[in-house]
């Protein structure tokens, strides 16, 4: 009769199967936390506190995002907070900067380490689910004993990245529960809430660094992130990772100024009619401006009303 595994003879197990490696992203960073890292799934070191000052260092750049993160943590908080679950925000290395938790509860995620200042990366607590959804850059549900260590089976996270103005990511947000009733229908759930914030407060940066811009949603994509920004010139100046993903952008095509109309790939014939493309919409602008009147058009324009009517006329605009 086959002996029952412990949990850390699962993980060698497991992480020396190539064909499991492959088939589970957590096999993989089973895989990384024994190669790479170095750890050992037996154990029981707890997350590393970081330092006053490398803490406030990391407070300090993460201030804009903290502000923005800080509705969508107090709504998850509202829907989950009281039935045993904590919420933490950590920065890209998975330095805890904010959480929230219920007061009953704060104990025993202090003991844990799912505090501000504590560490969450692979590389220190191995599989996790800020850490695992930092170097993977993709949403994670980390449940029980799919973590690394044995020390942390007790734990289940849900955690998206949230990816900065340029498309880097830039933290993760996370949802943890020491329940061990906790479904994988619940943390499915859960998980749709994480990602959906997650997309919001992105959405949320891209915006403010544009703040001058015209955000545009790329309609490809079919992604509520996908967001293109576009200036007076109607040249794309920034793009969401959503967006560069779906029209194959980069940060040296954006640099060289692309038409907004060319990266969405929209029909509007030949590329040498863009002067008169642009002074139709001029005109139509105008008139909408004024109601249709042609007079006020022509001032608003610096044009004469006879010379108005003559481009009206050009453009089939009367």
């Amino acid at each position: 009769m086959r002996r029952e595994l412990s949990h850390s003879d699962l993980v060698y197990e497991t992480a020396a199967r190539t064909s499991a490696v492959v088939a589970s992203p957590v096999a993989a960073s089973w895989r990384r936390c024994l190669d790479l890292h170095q750890l050992a799934p037996e154990r029981s070191a707890k997350p590393q506190r970081i330092d006053d000052a490398r803490f406030r260092q990391a407070r300090e750049r993460m201030e804009r995002l903290v502000g923005t993160c800080a509705e969508e943590i107090d709504r998850l908080h509202q829907m989950v907070g009281k039935s045993g679950c904590c919420i933490v925000l950590s920065d890209a290395e998975g330095i805890v900067v904010d959480r929230r938790g219920a007061a009953g509860d704060d104990a025993d995620f202090q003991a844990l380490g799912l505090w501000q200042q504590h560490m969450w990366s692979e590389a220190c607590v191995g599989t996790n689910g800020i850490g695992t959804a930092l170097a993977d850059e993709r949403p994670v549900i980390i449940h029980r004993d799919q973590h690394f260590l044995s020390a942390n089976i007790g734990l289940s996270c849900a955690t998206a990245p949230i990816r900065d103005h340029l498309g880097h990511v830039a933290a993760a947000l996370d949802v943890s529960t020491c329940r061990s009733d906790v479904s994988e229908m619940t943390l499915s759930m859960l998980s749709q809430a994480v990602r959906e914030a997650a997309m919001r407060v992105e959405a949320n940066l891209f915006r403010q660094a544009f703040s001058g811009a015209r955000i545009l949603l790329v309609p490809q994509a079919n992604a509520l992130t996908a967001l293109l920004a576009v200036d007076h010139d109607d040249l794309v100046i920034g793009a969401t990772r959503a967006a560069r993903l779906a029209l194959k952008l980069d940060d040296q095509r954006i640099a060289q100024g692309l038409p907004a109309a060319d990266a969405l790939r929209e029909q509007r014939g030949d590329a040498t009619n863009d002067l008169d493309d642009a002074e139709r919409a001029a005109l139509r602008r105008a008139l909408s401006r004024t109601n249709g009147n042609v007079s006020k058009a022509a001032d608003v324009l610096g044009l004469s009303r006879a010379t108005l009517h003559r481009k009206l006329k050009r453009f089939n605009l009367q």
